[in-house]
């Protein structure tokens, strides 16, 4: 059974509580918790970014000039990809990243996460949280 030391907001031990070994002995599986988290991170992204084709851009409609005798290369409008504030090529468009997840894969990657934690002693357990009043001095002490 695993064992966690509990602490008061002083930082002194008080007791110890015994911890469920379903949850904090559980086989730590990496791959499972890189897979949750870059699908919290994919699902964070906005996917907002967009860019203008020509057919976006405004203006252009009008030929800059005739298509033969000018000695000039032919063009049929200013919102080409190579003119000067043309329309971008293969620019981004708005689009959906979210990625979702099994619940039995994210309950997986907590376990797993929370095994980790328990093992590298990074658990602090405290017996109560209160706080007079919401300052960061108050739980640094």
């Amino acid at each position: 059974m695993p064992k966690v030391a509990v602490h008061n907001s002083k930082g002194e031990q008080v007791a110890e509580m015994e911890l469920n070994p379903a949850i904090f002995a559980a086989p730590i599986n990496q791959a499972a918790m890189h897979e949750v988290v870059v699908a919290y991170l994919a699902n964070q992204r906005r996917g907002t970014a967009a860019a203008k084709t020509r057919g976006l851009v405004s203006g252009g409609g009008r030929k800059p000039w005739r298509q033969k005798g000018t000695g000039r290369a032919r063009h049929g409008s200013t919102r080409s990809p190579i003119w000067t504030g043309g329309g971008v090529v293969f620019g981004p468009h708005p689009r959906d990243y979210t990625v979702r997840m099994p619940k039995k894969l994210k309950r997986a990657a907590l376990k797993s996460a929370l095994t980790s934690k328990y093992n590298n002693n990074e658990l602090i357990v405290l017996d109560q949280f209160t706080m007079e009043e919401p300052k960061t001095a108050e739980i640094v002490k």
